[in-house]
């Protein structure tokens, strides 16, 4: 057996039971007695809230948050969820990914899954939109994009990978793995960390899929920046912002960012990139149109 294969079935297998875990001891080291007003004695063996401290803040028993965090029991309520959500300080997408793994939904039987195949209407509204603009799967693989999209992500790929899995590009193990890609983001370290912290929002949710096992394996063994930053467990669901790119062809240039999640709820979305009317970077989207 290969080592990425057997990682991934490592991850597999351990996921649905440690996620809640990693994901808790992670939020205890990043908060401090003094965050909470809690007062401390004798020395301390970690660098955050001890087990019974958080216990106390979020009005459980220590049994039972250790149960938690060992994976020995699930379906947590809703209260006990919203109480460590407090106790711990989460933000909003931390909160969403808290509940996942502390609510699991009943796992459906696994079946072989079928390649990822973007939808039409998505695919359509693509190619009518006036702007880069690229179709993400579940998982990041580069499902679609138009003209403007590749040219601006990745005019060294063939243009026509997406339409066929076996070669479709994925935009993480571009962003870690391919030069091109890394070279192309002026802030590649912000970007990563942001790639990485959205996986973790979305990996949740599909804590039992065995491509999305797959993918981090593969990357943890390839790449130690990716695993560096799945290990530190940051959470973030990113939907706008701005990325500033070095373009091997137009040059420097800074976009505004927007992710339009399809309303089907399968982890399908569309990112899109504009510039201000008149700006510099609208002129250098329109060089990337094709004559």
């Amino acid at each position: 057996m290969d080592p990425h294969t057997a990682l991934a079935r490592s991850i597999a297998s351990e996921r649905p039971v440690t996620e809640l875990g990693e994901f808790l001891r992670s939020r205890r080291d990043r908060v401090t007695p003094d965050d909470v007003g809690v007062s401390s004695f004798g020395r301390r063996r970690v660098p955050g809230l001890r087990r019974e401290e958080l216990a106390r803040l979020a009005g459980v028993s220590v049994t039972y948050l250790t149960r938690l965090e060992q994976g020995q029991s699930q379906n947590a309520s809703e209260a006990v969820v919203d109480s460590l959500a407090r106790a711990l300080h989460l933000d909003p997408d931390e909160h969403a990914h808290l509940r996942a793994p502390a609510r699991p939904r009943s796992a459906a039987p696994r079946r072989p899954r079928r390649p990822e195949q973007p939808r039409r209407g998505a695919s359509q509204l693509l190619h009518a939109m006036g702007v880069p603009a690229v179709l993400l799967g579940r998982f990041n693989d580069i499902l679609d994009w138009n003209s403007a999209g590749h040219l601006l992500m990745a005019g060294h790929v063939d243009v026509d990978a997406p339409s066929r899995p076996a070669d479709r590009p994925n935009h993480l193990r571009m962003l870690f793995l391919d030069p091109h890609t890394r070279d192309l983001y002026a802030d590649w370290q912000e970007e990563a960390a942001l790639a990485v912290a959205s996986l973790r929002y979305v990996a949740a949710r599909f804590v039992d899929d065995r491509q999305l096992a797959g993918l981090i394996g593969e990357l943890s063994l390839s790449s130690p920046d990716f695993a560096k930053l799945w290990a530190g467990h940051m959470v973030r669901l990113c939907t706008s912002g701005d990325k500033r790119f070095r373009h091997p062809v137009v040059g420097d240039l800074t976009l505004r960012y927007e992710v339009l999640h399809l309303p089907e709820g399968d982890g399908q979305r569309i990112l899109a990139y504009s510039a201000a009317p008149g700006s510099a970077a609208a002129a250098a989207i329109a060089l990337l149109e094709p004559r």
